[in-house]
């Protein structure tokens, strides 16, 4: 029985007096009358907590996590840190546990690596995906090269989209967004960004952003909202952090292999399909169909797609030459000297004399 409750009962039912109630419970007089009086007992939360053995130390400590505010992030003091240097350069006799719970609690106080708390929520279906790159290596057509691969992840189906270019420029960045509306079937009313620079021009206060033009002109013809995380913030987006973890690990090991980039593309594509029999943890249902909940939710695609082709001018050199974005690329040599247009494409560029078109080669 709980020992109040035995008070209690043993006092108002079998009158019990408070001596004898004292000695059957080895509490004091003081407690019992408590219990009787129906006051809460037992332990209660100091309401200031005392560090007899840091003395005229505590001080100290507080000085050195005062001028921790303005350092490095990662050169402030740790409570080891703070412990060792007390020992060293003070003559401390304490031990360490003492010094840890006055540093936690003096860094409470002072607003340093106070701890964040999170709400989990349920996102909306068809509302919001979440965007961002990963670093790989893969085997090209025999050569070992580093890629960059593009990440987009519903946030409540966890359907993803992953795809390989050679690099993140805005192109690439723009490219990407239209083959993962393609994959979806429709484009989401929000998408949730890094401030990435090809479309993040200049990072304000709080929300505020200037967009890269180009950008704002695509995000205008799909007719979605750009949302941007806070400055290293990345848990912001944990969807596709974890998916761009995922897809290295799953699609990535051992390194891929392919003749060509589209290859290697298709490939992944058919892993990100396949990856619709999926159930994740929590929910009742499989990727798929979640993903066919939230289809209808999407806004729908363009009759057009979006031009994302560059042109530029130039002249063919002596050498049978055109220098497109300090690359050269060649053309039959009785054009040399001949002034022409090309066709910057994401994958490849086209070079025109005229309506006539002279080459076209794998961009560089």
């Amino acid at each position: 029985m709980n020992q109040y409750e035995l008070v209690r009962t043993g006092y108002r039912l079998y009158g019990q007096n408070i001596s004898e109630l004292s000695r059957l419970t080895g509490h004091s007089r003081n407690t019992i009358k408590k219990a009787i009086r129906g006051e809460p007992w037992g332990y209660k939360e100091r309401k200031h907590q005392a560090f007899p053995a840091l003395g005229d130390y505590m001080e100290i400590i507080h000085g050195w996590l005062k001028g921790d505010k303005n350092k490095p992030r990662k050169q402030r003091h740790t409570a080891h840190r703070i412990y060792n240097r007390l020992v060293d350069e003070c003559d401390y006799k304490g031990c360490e546990s003492t010094v840890r719970r006055y540093v936690k609690f003096s860094k409470m106080d002072l607003g340093i690596e106070t701890p964040q708390a999170f709400i989990p929520c349920n996102p909306d279906a068809g509302k919001e995906a979440e965007v961002d790159w990963g670093t790989a290596r893969a085997i090209i057509a025999g050569e070992e090269v580093q890629l960059k691969y593009f990440c987009m992840r519903s946030k409540y189906s966890g359907k993803h989209f992953v795809r390989f270019y050679r690099c993140e420029r805005q192109q690439a960045f723009l490219d990407a967004h239209i083959q993962a509306f393609s994959f979806y079937g429709g484009i989401f009313p929000v998408l949730i960004y890094d401030n990435l620079t090809t479309a993040i021009r200049e990072v304000l206060r709080g929300r505020n952003r200037i967009e890269q033009e180009g950008f704002m002109k695509f995000k205008a013809y799909y007719s979605f909202e750009a949302r941007f995380c806070n400055p290293d913030s990345g848990h912001e987006k944990g969807g596709v952090e974890g998916i761009i973890g995922y897809a290295r690990r799953n699609y990535m090991v051992p390194i891929p292999e392919a003749a060509s980039l589209e290859e290697l593309n298709d490939n992944t594509l058919r892993k990100c399909i396949s990856y619709g029999e999926h159930k994740m943890a929590g929910r009742d249902r499989n990727v798929n169909e979640l993903y066919e909940e939230e289809k209808r939710h999407l806004i729908p695609l363009s009759e057009a797609e979006f031009s994302n082709i560059q042109t530029s001018s130039g002249r063919a050199d002596k050498y049978a030459t055109v220098i497109v974005d300090k690359k050269r690329y060649s053309v039959p040599s009785r054009y040399a000297g001949f002034r022409v247009k090309v066709l910057l494409h994401t994958d490849r560029i086209e070079i025109f004399v005229g309506t006539k078109k002279l080459a076209t080669h794998e961009r560089l």
